[in-house]
């Protein structure tokens, strides 16, 4: 008999189904718990949506984190940027990112530039 899956409405439910889904995480491909995995993964990313959110990024923290990454420095972004004491403004959010740098920032670092475009906090 196929069990029936429901939307996740209260936390109990969404507990349930995300140990059943760790229980069968790697059912094979084409058998009936593959098929109740990919339900339960789009049941669980609902309820996920609709209950937890999760706040964009700020792009001037997104930028330092990048660049402690790649080991580099601020005087790195100097081309991309300007001015040391641009980079300094830019990075203690006293100026706005521009479309130029956003570009700039997207190729050197491989930050998105949704990113890089959303409001600074």
């Amino acid at each position: 008999m196929e069990k029936l899956l429901k939307i996740l409405k209260t936390e109990a439910a969404y507990n349930a189904a995300l140990a059943r889904t760790i229980e069968i995480f790697h059912a094979e491909e084409g058998t009936p718990e593959s098929d109740e995995l990919d339900v339960l993964l789009l049941l669980l990313k609902d309820y996920e949506d609709r209950h937890y959110y999760i706040p964009d990024p700020d792009p001037i923290e997104v930028i330092k984190l990048k660049l402690e990454e790649k080991g580099l420095k601020q005087k790195d972004l100097e081309p991309i940027i300007g001015s040391k004491g641009y980079v300094s403004q830019v990075l203690s959010g006293k100026k706005e990112l521009t479309l130029k740098m956003v570009r700039g920032l997207h190729q050197f670092l491989g930050i998105s530039a949704d990113i890089l475009l959303a409001e600074s906090k």
